[in-house]
């Protein structure tokens, strides 16, 4: 699914993260050196509250992430500007 459908490669290290339909159930999933790890979270009450819609590749930051498992709306966060150094050869997404 990562290869085909979002295109990206599972092998990089990279963390995707899976929210099901129902928004109750949300799976991590990434490579280490020494093969998968997958992490899962199923909510007894509520809803992980993302900011993407249904089947959207976002890029998440880590404090984006954290906020999400904690059962806080991303889409409400009031974010004020910051400095974000980008490494050579990086470009910012908006």
């Amino acid at each position: 699914m990562i290869k085909n459908k979002l295109e990206e490669d599972s092998l990089s290290g990279q963390l995707f993260v899976f929210i099901n339909r129902k928004c109750t159930q949300c799976k991590i999933l990434y490579f280490d050196r020494s093969g998968y790890c997958i992490w899962s979270k199923r909510l007894e009450q509520g809803q992980f509250h993302a900011n993407a819609g249904e089947s959207v590749k976002h890029a998440l930051e880590w404090t984006e992430l954290k906020l999400i498992l904690e059962g806080i709306d991303t889409r409400t966060v009031q974010r004020y500007k910051r400095y974000n150094h980008l490494p050579t050869g990086y470009t910012k997404k908006e």
